[in-house]
């Protein structure tokens, strides 16, 4: 997708949303539509402060707040301390490597994913996540392993 067609999608996401149109949001929405590395706040303010000077952290937590309550995007929290930001709305599970600290996204049906415990709960939301070794990681050890062979 071209930065014009980006551009007009967030700005129609927007509006359909009654989300009023400022440039720092709209930089916001877009880093998320072209970032699909759940990044924190302070990555997104990192990444995007070379390019939009202006652009606090204060912004930033008020338009993710903003777009999380529209339903835009997804609130991910694999850690405690570690709040990350999902353009991907749709169900799917997240895959969290303990070496590199990469979240994968992974295709999982949650629409018949229930608990007899929760009979009578009215349940809104469902996350699965994984921990483990990512597939690079495992191969980057395999790898040097062979080299303190050689």
């Amino acid at each position: 997708m071209d930065i014009t067609a980006t551009y007009d999608f967030l700005s129609k996401e927007l509006k359909k949303n009654n989300i009023r149109l400022s440039h720092h949001r709209l930089k916001v929405l877009e880093y998320l539509s072209q970032n699909f590395n759940h990044p924190t706040v302070d990555k997104i303010f990192v990444d995007l402060q070379k390019e939009v000077p202006t652009l606090s952290k204060t912004t930033i937590y008020n338009t993710l707040g903003i777009l999380v309550k529209a339903g835009i995007i997804r609130v991910v929290t694999i850690e405690d301390n570690e709040t990350r930001y999902d353009i991907i709305i749709e169900n799917h599970g997240h895959f969290k490597c303990e070496s590199c600290g990469l979240i994968y996204n992974f295709a999982i049906d949650l629409s018949n994913f229930d608990s007899l415990d929760l009979a009578g709960f009215d349940v809104f939301e469902r996350s699965v996540y994984f921990k483990g070794i990512c597939y690079r990681c495992l191969s980057n050890k395999k790898n040097q392993n062979r080299e303190d062979f050689i």
